[in-house]
């Protein structure tokens, strides 16, 4: 998963109502009523319907590390949909997002200006027309890069150009080398 959607899918996760199930066995029965059977768990993954069935009934406890981290992603992708969807349109709809970003950050600009890129740590507001476009191009199953780019125009009209009021001529940001990247809501 990208460094930019998995920070989206975190911030959306903070909103949750309920801690997600912590142990394999409870992972697995919650598995098992979303896709509604033992054998579709099986295959998502990639084990055999057995060894989920001994999850689900207590006898097997501890799973293999790879397993853990596969089960948690799973469960954690599925757990409460319905809040993580209000949180989603919250955001894109009248809460916005925050960017807390360590990042190379360079711009493209008429000739005479500084534009070297350079190493900034920024915590900007952005607006929910920001926030609609970056979710959105996540569900789509837009790349890290796309969503690298969403995210240095946001920084590039709500920081660099504050709405408009200053640096009208800058053309384009890049964000690079990104050391640190997390979004809230």
């Amino acid at each position: 998963m990208s460094m930019v959607g998995a920070s989206l899918d975190e911030a959306v996760q903070r909103s949750f109502t309920r801690r997600v199930p912590k142990s394999a066995g409870a992972q697995m029965r919650y598995l098992v009523k979303q896709l509604k059977g033992t054998k579709a768990v099986a295959d998502l993954l990639a084990m055999s319907q057995r060894q989920v069935e001994r999850y689900v009934a207590g006898k097997a406890r501890t799973p293999r590390p790879a397993l853990a981290t596969r089960l948690q992603t799973e469960v954690k992708a599925r757990w409460q949909p319905q809040i993580r969807a209000q949180a989603r349109h919250k955001a894109a709809t009248t809460g916005g997002i925050v960017i807390d970003v360590r990042a190379r950050l360079g711009y493209t600009a008429p000739i005479g200006s500084t534009d070297d890129a350079r190493l900034r740590h920024l915590t900007v507001a952005l607006p929910p027309q920001y926030a609609a476009r970056l979710f959105d191009a996540h569900q789509q199953g837009a790349t890290d890069q796309r969503l690298q780019e969403i995210t240095a125009e946001a920084l590039r009209d709500v920081y660099f150009q504050d709405s408009g009021r200053r640096a009208g001529s800058l053309e384009e940001v890049h964000m690079l080398d990104v050391e640190h990247l997390e979004f809230d809501l």
